[in-house]
């Protein structure tokens, strides 16, 4: 056996992962439990997702997290590379250090200063809060991520290749489109689907920037909750780790598979020179 997984290194790892995962296992196990007790095991059923799916409100939170989350991860994917772009390409300019604090304080910043911080923000400009508000507020402190995210593969980047681009007579939009972006894609990628996890997940600065008909849904769940756990919530929740893990292993297969060809093509140009 190898010396570093002996008896106690096993014990810990299976033990750490017992704790995160056990309990994500026992909400999807009974998610499909027949009794209505959720610590009862009654027998298979999946009543409760037929349930969850007439429930009028619990639906209307779930399409309001996804049209929040598929829009603030855009947008927050688009200013994020912007972002990543300047702190990358232009290293000294006036401002730099206030820009950077800026970008990165809500890394740092607790989610209740930065709700809280939000909502006065809306209530001084007389903005009524909804589902603009918590769109705003979620592009707000997940840019950043995105920001980290492709700031750290840009800084890998060879700019090379850029630089025979421009040399060849391509404009600089042309160049990103064409060279940087290409390259970089995995990262962006990356990042809006961070981005877009953070909004499905996030409960504190939404209960903050929210107003009525922009309830979302782990503010449903967290409001039925606290009246005792219902097998619709495990389904809910079930559903919501079922979107996660297929968008994860959808991102990990474009991306190996793009680090594949990536390798092919560079053995295929080390054969051309030969």
């Amino acid at each position: 056996m190898n010396p570093t997984w002996n008896r106690f290194n096993i014990t810990s790892v299976v033990l750490g992962f017992a704790f995160l995962y056990l309990p994500i296992v026992l909400l999807v196990i009974f998610s499909f439990n027949e009794s209505k007790l959720v610590t009862v095991w009654a027998g298979f059923s999946t009543k409760w997702y037929v349930s969850l799916f007439s429930n009028s409100g619990l639906m209307n939170a779930a399409w309001v997290t996804i049209r929040v989350g598929l829009i603030s991860a855009t947008v927050a994917t688009v200013l994020g590379t912007l972002a990543a772009l300047t702190l990358t390409r232009y290293t000294r300019f006036r401002g730099r250090v206030l820009f950077t604090g800026m970008v990165f304080a809500p890394l740092v910043m607790p989610e209740v200063i930065t709700g809280l911080s939000l909502l006065l923000l809306f209530v001084a400009v007389g903005l009524d809060r909804g589902f603009l508000t918590v769109t705003l507020a979620h592009i707000t402190f997940s840019m950043c991520f995105v920001a980290v995210v492709v700031q750290s593969r840009l800084l890998t980047f060879d700019r090379s290749l850029e630089e025979a681009a421009m040399d060849l007579g391509a404009p600089p939009a042309r160049t990103f489109f064409q060279i940087t972006l290409p390259v970089i894609l995995p990262a962006v990628i990356s990042g809006w689907m961070l981005a877009f996890t953070l909004s499905l997940d996030d409960l504190v600065i939404a209960s903050f920037t929210s107003g009525p008909g922009a309830t979302t849904l782990p503010m449903k769940i967290y409001s039925q909750v606290r009246l005792g756990v219902t097998p619709e919530i495990n389904a809910a929740c079930t559903i919501l780790i079922a979107i996660v893990a297929v968008g994860v292993l959808a991102a990990s297969i474009v991306n190996k598979r793009r680090e594949v060809q990536r390798q092919r093509d560079e053995q295929a140009a080390q054969r051309a020179e030969i």
